[in-house]
């Protein structure tokens, strides 16, 4: 029996939410509350922006790019400019005028949509942005201004279109997102999506032993629709047809506390200083938000420490799901759940716990591999530790317009994590293998000591560098941020950390700081701390 061939188009999913669900909400904070829109409503003015766009000039392949928040807005640029075969071009509204520049200009943007509030970010880079011939400004009021030539409002610029536009047939391969790395080495470097990919990401994401979305959940997207397609949630709500909420530019956890207690939120997804926030307003007004309709949260970027794993679930009752990606793997790629195996459910609950510390579990159509420096895969023993590799149908094989030859092989994709693989076949990410720390011939994971002073009481935040040593090549610094009521000292941390690690692993100092450097996607930006500490003259001890 021949089977029909049909293309896997992301529409083909996208249209299904206004189809099985035309009365549930997408919900977008605003200053004075929030907005709400349907689904029938928000299908009706996709295809108005697509339209608007075709209109425009913009055909297949196009470039349309967003500098955005979250909010409904976004979201019906998540569905039109993919769906009409254009390109959707996020832009990370956190990296500075010279990454913002290389990016809109590499990827090529014809047209960028911007919110109002963040004009003053691209209107001095206009005039170097050759390709952009227009730019449509989103506005809550209706009232903006901006030096910008020709730049219409978004409201005005979809009245050009028409409400029954059609979807077009297209190649499955065709491009859909160009999200670019943060450019914490070198210019930020691009990777394509492709419908294909991003169907296929989106079913496994749908997945129970995934994140078990379904249409019954409230989704909260707080990660940054900027950022890696807003890890791909976006997608699957609208194809389970789930109601969603985004938190646009208000992200103060007492804010989002806010719109999970009163949209009822289910199921929540952002980064560890997201999480973290929020714990700390909970733990100060413990009675003010009611969360018993939250069952679960999303964390990825980095990893959460295990004593916020444990928090979540022994206050709140919530499952924290750890969740592993990059920009490259279109993103979500390993998954780490409390019970995720049937043989799970005879452990107990510290037994659990030591399952979830780790990175996770892969999803389902992904292979991967830990190899040594000549190329030769180790043992999945969970004591060899090498460089990770990925490989799979939603895994990019190249970057865009960018030879990078040392990220791809045979099929592989080089992540630059070095990791370990135990024989229940989960993965342990060991650190970056460029902020890994190599003392006297041995290496120390400045992840697993970061992790490890993150569960120390009153501690808010951890990293953990390397600094020149002249007898042992490198040895490892911490700097911690303390808690509002942290009364902490070095030899607190010390004698924590000697609770878990050998004599010559221990940090040889502990910096208590303000604040630490992050990327753009909220991770710990080693690179920075590293290049503070040597701008501010700092020595390790033993060369003072």
């Amino acid at each position: 029996m021949t089977m029909q061939q049909t293309p896997l188009l992301l529409w083909r999913l996208l249209d299904r939410g206004a189809w099985i669900t035309p009365n549930e909400e997408i919900v977008s904070a605003t200053n004075s509350g929030s907005h709400r829109l349907t689904y029938a409503e928000a299908a009706t003015r996709a295809r108005q922006l697509a339209s608007a766009l075709k209109e425009h000039g913009i055909g297949i392949g196009d470039r349309v790019g967003s500098f955005m928040w979250n909010h409904h807005r976004h979201f019906e640029m998540y569905q039109a400019v993919p769906s009409m075969g254009a390109v959707l071009h996020t832009l990370n509204i956190r990296l500075g005028p010279k990454d913002l520049e290389y990016i809109i200009n590499h990827g090529n943007a014809r047209v960028i949509v911007v919110d109002d509030d963040l004009l003053p970010l691209l209107e001095p880079l206009a005039p170097r942005l050759p390709s952009v011939e227009l730019y449509i400004v989103s506005s809550e009021s209706g009232e903006w201004d901006t030096t910008i030539t020709g730049a219409i409002g978004y409201e005005d610029f979809i009245r050009r279109g028409a409400d029954d536009f059609s979807w077009p047939e297209l190649d499955e391969n065709a491009p859909l997102g160009l999200c670019y790395t943060s450019g914490t080495t070198g210019n930020p470097k691009g990777a394509m999506y492709t419908h294909r990919s991003t169907y296929l990401h989106t079913m496994a994401e749908a997945m129970t032993d995934t994140m078990g979305m379904s249409g019954t959940d409230t989704v909260f997207g707080i990660v940054p629709m900027f950022h890696a397609m807003c890890w791909g949630l976006p997608y699957t709500a609208t194809m389970l047809g789930a109601k969603q909420v985004y938190p646009s530019r208000f992200m103060q956890p007492e804010r989002l506390l806010d719109l999970m207690a009163a949209e009822a939120v289910t199921l929540a997804c952002g980064v560890p200083t997201i999480w973290q926030g929020v714990r700390n307003a909970v733990e100060a007004e413990p009675d003010r938000w009611d969360l018993s309709n939250l069952e679960r949260v999303l964390c990825g970027g980095s990893a959460p420490p295990a004593s916020l794993l444990r928090w979540y679930w022994d206050v709140l009752g919530v499952e924290m799901i750890q969740a592993w990606g990059m920009t490259e793997t279109n993103p979500l790629a390993v998954v780490s759940r409390r019970i995720a195996k049937r043989a799970h459910r005879q452990l107990s609950i510290d037994e659990q716990f030591a399952n979830v510390r780790k990175t996770g579990l892969l999803e389902p159509g992904l292979e991967i591999e830990i190899v040594d420096d000549d190329f030769k895969p180790l043992p999945h023993d969970g004591t060899s530790f090498g460089e990770l590799l990925i490989k799979g149908p939603w895994i990019a094989s190249e970057y865009h317009a960018d030879s990078q030859p040392d990220k791809f092989r045979d099929g592989w994709l080089l992540t630059g994590d070095v990791a370990r693989i135990d024989p229940e076949q989960y993965l342990i990410i060991t650190d970056r293998s460029k902020d890994l720390i190599k003392s006297g011939g041995e290496w120390i994971s400045s992840v697993d000591i970061e992790n490890h002073i993150c569960a120390l009481s009153g501690v808010l935040q951890a990293a953990v560098v390397a600094q020149p040593h002249p007898k042992w090549d490198e040895r490892p610094v911490a700097l911690v941020v303390k808690s509002a009521a942290g009364g902490l000292t070095e030899d607190d941390v010390m004698r924590h950390c000697a609770e878990s690690f050998a004599k010559w692993q221990l940090p040889d100092e502990v910096l208590f700081v303000d604040q630490l450097a992050l990327t753009s996607t909220g991770k710990l930006d080693k690179k920075v701390i590293r290049g503070d500490l040597s701008d501010q003259g700092y020595l390790l001890p033993d060369l003072r």
